[in-house]
């Protein structure tokens, strides 16, 4: 190809595939969990209030996230309006700036297969599922992505440019989600310094100017926020950060090694390709350390390490979440793709057992897609017509993956083979689960329900929804919600929703006022009445 127009090529394919895979169809379904809406609304009472800096929730302050999310989506919210996609946007503007800081990395320090890092980067299961969502992790992912990448474009050229750009990133992503991103990447910076056994590398990474314009980014919120709420220190350091790494304060207790399910699933489709970079690349480390830190592929410890301090870390905590680990994802990407330059390079030939088994994890993914729906509503995989045509399509897609690997062109085309089942798998989630998701998992449907009913806007109050429930009324409502349980019975008349079945209990809380029944919301089991006045 005339090298003219690669970059222009590399640009628009980065372009079509970022706006596929973070973009399209934000808004097909409504926001999903406690967090997604929950955080929306936090950023909206925001906007209304015209305030940068007190997080609050119900008009109360909402201490456990700093504010990095909450601005971009104020900003989303000033130019598009307040809406469920818009809350989405930040996380899919931030995956796209990490897509392209690969791009733009392995183009300057690592030149021939920078499409091919970026493409996978961006083709990552947790990538594309956080890409997508209305929370803190990608903005922490990306800023730390970022922030690594410019400290290691530092320790290869020396300029202290790229050192200023690391401070810069890492105090972002300090205000993404606190002082987790400052630890993981000192901790991720000195187990590369130690093994290299170059101390002086520290010492030259504290450079006085870098200290200051991180100091620039990060404090001013920290300071405002404190000294506008001096039980911030106690909420957020206290208690989300240390008790939250400490103790199951918050009952999210998984087994030591549930981050090691979580990163393979969340390097779908590459997940065997990194393995076994992984895996050669620690077997070189180990037989020839010294070599390796004075080649070009003192990257790939680097990349190494990055990838497994955050498993490691996160697998010590008391509390684990999914989102956790998603900053080391890129990692693994990163170091596939100097993976398929080293052998396209030396023209190795690919181990067919690798070949078979990343075949059939690259397209075992479109099953589940196609049948989300069925999965979504019937809790399991059911074994009818649609699954056997998913599982024959899966099987061809395989066979198609495995075949042209195989062939002349082998890594060369690893990345574009591997992105059509990618491609197919979300297009699948999109126009066939989509419905399912929005009416299984998300309060929108259920409040535009309950609005179309109303004829005035009155209060609204749960009894025994999830917590789900509750925060996507809330968003979707854009009012506080009582909760019967809690003692939040409101004086007036207002709208109830509880689970089916419930009403004589609803009597028995309402203490001899009215209580109507208005519907059921089939879809979550959830029924709805009108409760009078004293």
């Amino acid at each position: 190809m005339n090298q003219r127009l690669r970059p222009l090529t590399d640009w628009l394919l980065l372009a079509g595939f970022c706006g596929f895979l973070f973009f399209f169809g934000l808004a097909y379904f409504g926001l999903l969990g406690a967090d997604e809406p929950r955080y929306a609304q936090v950023a909206r009472e925001m906007f209304v209030r015209h305030d940068w800096i007190t997080p609050t929730l119900g008009g109360k302050s909402w201490l456990e996230k700093p504010a990095l999310y909450y601005w971009q989506t104020m900003m989303a919210y000033r130019i598009f309006g307040v809406s469920d996609w818009a809350a989405r946007l930040p996380a899919a503007v931030d995956a796209t700036l990490m897509v392209v800081a690969v791009y733009l990395f392995l183009w300057r320090f690592r030149p021939g297969f920078q499409l091919d890092g970026a493409l996978m980067t961006a083709s990552a299961a947790g990538v594309i599922g956080f890409a997508r969502a209305a929370s803190t992790d990608m903005p922490l992912a990306a800023m730390f992505t970022l922030g690594l990448l410019a400290w290691f474009a530092w320790y290869e050229s020396g300029s202290n440019r790229y050192l200023a750009l690391f401070n810069i990133f890492l105090g972002l992503a300090t205000l993404a989600k606190g002082p987790v991103a400052l630890f993981l990447a000192a901790v991720i910076i000195v187990v590369f310094v130690a093994a290299k056994g170059d101390y002086r590398l520290v010492g030259r990474t504290l450079w006085i100017p870098g200290i200051l314009l991180f100091c620039a980014v990060t404090l001013p919120w920290y300071v405002a926020v404190q000294m506008r709420n001096p039980e911030f220190f106690r909420v957020f350091i206290l208690e989300h950060n240390l008790a939250r790494f400490g103790t199951d304060l918050y009952h999210h207790k998984e087994p030591f090694w549930y981050y090691l399910p979580v990163a393979l699933l969340g390097l779908i489709p590459w997940t065997m390709f990194v393995v076994a970079t992984l895996t050669e690349t620690i077997r070189a480390w180990w037989t020839e350390r010294r070599e390796l830190f004075q080649s070009e592929d003192a990257l790939n410890a680097f990349l190494v390490i990055w990838l497994i301090v955050p498993v490691v870390f996160f697998s010590i905590s008391a509390s684990k979440l999914p989102g956790y680990i998603i900053p080391s994802l890129p990692a693994g990407t990163l170091l596939l793709a100097e993976y398929v330059r080293r052998h396209v390079r030396d023209d190795e030939p690919l181990p067919t057992l690798v070949i078979v088994l990343h075949s059939v994890a690259a397209a075992l993914p479109v099953v589940p897609a196609m049948m989300l729906q069925y999965i979504v509503l019937q809790h399991r995989l059911p074994w009818n017509k649609a699954t056997v045509i998913s599982c024959g399509f899966a099987v061809i897609l395989a066979m198609g993956i495995a075949i042209t690997l195989r062939g002349q062109l082998g890594l060369r085309v690893l990345r574009f083979v591997t992105l059509v089942p990618v491609v197919l798998a979300l297009a699948a989630v999109l126009r066939l689960g989509a419905p399912a998701l929005d009416a299984t998992l998300s309060a929108r449907p259920l409040a535009a329900e309950i609005s179309r009913m109303e004829t005035r806007p009155v209060p609204l109050a749960v009894l025994r929804v999830t917590r789900e429930t509750e925060y996507g009324l809330q968003f979707y409502r854009d009012q506080n919600i009582d909760r019967y349980e809690l003692g939040g019975v409101p004086s007036g008349e207002h709208l109830l929703v509880a689970p089916a079945g419930l009403r004589g209990d609803i009597e028995k809380r309402a203490l001899g006022r009215r209580v109507s029944y208005l519907g059921t919301f089939a879809p979550q089991g959830l029924d709805y009445y009108w409760v009078g006045s004293n």
